[in-house]
């Protein structure tokens, strides 16, 4: 029965076998530092395979490098032997809820997530530190070789010892805060789905580093935009007053989020005109004539500025919907080949005015347009007038998103004041901002991930968009527990966990909302639950051998283990779980039969337990070593399986 590996996968390695099903013979063997033999690539041997001419030394090239880049990108690729620990007292209704709140090392978390979520997000929006020196980056463990993650993972480092101070005076000012950035967003694009998306905000400290990574990363090809967030209408400079920040914007592959569909949002207040219409429809039973009139009245008592007046010019109504009379004529371009083709009236049945430039369809569109039903083209009284196109506001009442707005800093500090308190985080997002971007982004059952949590303004924006369209997006977000140096909350992990309680009870006394989720699982990184015998046995002495009769460390309970194994599976952590007796042992059941645990370690796994567990056909199933009586019950087990369900796959911890 195998075991399961009970660390994050090791993309260096995986990196290496993807090379060696192409080239073979540019991968070799070499010595790790651990003294094991590993695969790696002859990099000479693999450029000249690739290059056209003889390779004789390094050649130049238009790419970002910096000090400690290659190992950001060594430590982005090594394994680490950690977990996540559930926390069911820190979370709200943890057996229901689908978001995850990771409390951690964001690297870490991003490793960890590698198996579950690989391929599987929709967005990522990230805060990042701006980098103005006056503030703190992430301190990462560089690995010389990526065999020593044991002795970098299990290092009892406090989480808050994991960040610095990155003052101007730092001689690798800018670098460190690459090599922070780099490693995360190389591990990120693992996980966004092909349709995927990452926003980034950033200012001008850093956003001329940040897009040359982000086309390292992403590819310059999947570049969407750099929006322009304006924050204030005035600031304080000796020279020009900076108002703004930006939004960068990359995709996993630009081809496939087009083919998805293209990105739009809700014209402002045409959902509520819209609305209103209706009602005149149904109130004066189509009557096109009476519902103008009205429709015009309507527009005409709103008041200066209210967004739905900007629409006002859709007065007309015909049996597809409201209108606008929009202009028939081509641009005046000069071109004297524009259509000018004989569109006669519908009453008079003569030929119609023809506007100076032309027409701007051809005679065979605005054959179609006639032949529909009702036709597309809005008619004068008689000949004289300039027919019209019929533009409805049902067909345009979305539009592309602005690559430059405005929305004021001050009301998110407000929001997040009103749950947390006064002076807890300064400069939060808004999460109406936030909303925006997830609905222009993201479809109703996609999953946002946020590894730079801060406040929690992307899980609150999260839970906001549900509240709005009665969706089931979902929120991964990870933060570590930095410490605030203040009674109160003690580390900003715990404003985040607060501030998402609080924003849930807020948007949950909205009852109209069946099985709306405002709960979040809180989960927190930690070492492995596998003792260290598990990992190096062959490091171990005789006595020590005989001393660890369990793998396993003591104070773990069977609901770590079982988050540990889902994580190794790649089983979504968010799956509903149900404890149940089968032959008076605790068994774990995943989402019914995504996975079967059983982690006694009294020796009393038998025939009778493995046959009624296998009679529910899980699709996995795990048992911990010291829970069979002996070698020969564990193979009978295997057989078992193999015989009453042959689809589980079998491990043992």
């Amino acid at each position: 029965m195998d075991k399961l590996k009970m660390h994050s996968p090791d993309l260096s390695q995986d990196n290496i076998a993807r090379v060696r099903a192409l080239f073979p013979d540019c991968v070799t063997e070499a010595k790790g530092a651990d003294g094991g033999v590993r695969l790696a690539v002859d990099f000479d041997q693999l450029r000249q395979t690739l290059s056209e001419s003889l390779v004789e030394g390094p050649q130049e090239r238009y790419q970002l490098n910096w000090p400690g880049k290659r190992e950001a990108l060594l430590t982005a690729n090594a394994p680490i032997a950690k977990t996540l620990r559930p926390c069911r007292e820190e979370s709200v209704d943890f057996d229901t809820t689908k978001n995850l709140f990771i409390e951690g090392d964001n690297l870490e978390a991003l490793k960890l997530l590698q198996e579950t979520y690989l391929g599987k997000i929709k967005m990522i929006y990230i805060d990042p530190p701006y980098n103005t020196g006056n503030d703190f980056i992430y301190r990462d463990d560089f690995s010389s070789d990526s065999s020593n993650y044991m002795q970098q993972s299990e290092q009892a480092d406090s989480e808050g010892g994991r960040l610095v101070a990155n003052t101007e005076a730092n001689g690798r000012f800018h670098s460190d805060w690459l090599s922070m950035i780099f490693s995360r967003l190389r591990l990120a694009r693992n996980l966004l789905c092909a349709e995927g998306a990452i926003l980034i905000s950033i200012d001008d400290n850093e956003v001329d580093n940040l897009r040359k990574v982000c086309n390292e990363v992403f590819g310059e090809e999947n570049f969407v935009a750099q929006v322009v967030w304006q924050r204030s209408k005035k600031g304080d400079s000796k020279l020009i007053a900076k108002v703004h920040e930006y939004v960068l914007c990359y995709v996993r592959d630009k081809q496939a989020v087009l083919a998805n569909g293209h990105w739009r949002r809700p014209k402002e207040g045409a959902d509520q005109v819209l609305a209103k219409y209706a009602e005149f429809r149904e109130q004066l039973k189509n009557n096109h004539e009476a519902i103008r009139t009205e429709m015009q009245a309507w527009y005409k008592q709103l008041p200066n500025g209210d967004p739905r007046k900007a629409h006002k010019h859709y007065n007309w109504s015909d049996d597809r919907g409201l209108y606008f009379a929009a202009d028939f004529a081509g641009p005046d371009d000069g071109r004297e080949s524009r259509p000018r083709h004989d569109i006669f009236h519908p009453v008079t049945g003569k030929s119609c005015k023809k506007p100076s430039t032309g027409w701007r369809w051809d005679e065979e569109k605005t054959k179609w347009a006639l032949a529909q039903n009702p036709p597309r083209i809005h008619f004068g009284s008689d000949e004289t007038t300039i027919p019209n196109r019929k533009s409805y506001l049902f067909e345009i009442d979305s539009e592309p998103y602005s690559s430059v707005f405005y929305r004021d800093g001050r009301s998110a500090t407000l929001e997040v004041e009103e749950l947390v308190g006064k002076g807890w985080f300064p400069f939060p997002k808004n999460t109406d901002v936030l909303t925006e971007l997830i609905e222009l982004v993201t479809k109703p059952d996609d999953i946002i991930l946020d590894f730079f949590a801060g406040s929690g303004s992307t899980g609150h924006a999260v839970m906001k968009v549900n509240m709005t369209h009665g969706s089931k997006r979902r929120f991964v977000l990870a933060q570590i527990p930095e410490a605030t140096g203040r009674t109160g909350y003690s580390t900003i992990a715990e404003i985040t966990k607060e501030r998402l309680r609080k924003a849930g009870m807020k948007i949950a006394e909205n009852r109209s909302i069946a099985n709306l989720d405002t709960g979040f699982r809180v989960l927190k990184i930690d070492t492995s639950n596998m003792a260290d015998v598990y990992y190096t046995p062959d490091t171990m002495t005789q006595e020590g051998l005989f001393a660890a009769v369990d793998n396993i460390k003591p104070e773990r309970s069977a609901f770590d283990l079982l988050f540990q194994v889902m994580l190794d599976w790649g089983v979504d952590l968010a799956l509903p779980i149900e404890k149940k007796v089968i032959q008076g042992k605790d068994t774990y059941l995943v989402d019914g039969n995504a996975l079967a645990a059983c982690f006694d370690n009294a020796g009393g796994i038998d025939d009778a337990f493995a046959k009624e567990l296998a009679t529910n056909q899980p699709l996995r199933a795990v048992f911990r070593d010291a829970g069979f009586k002996d070698s020969t019950v564990k193979i009978n087990i295997e057989q078992i399986f193999k015989l009453l369900s042959p689809a589980t796959e079998v491990k043992c911890l």
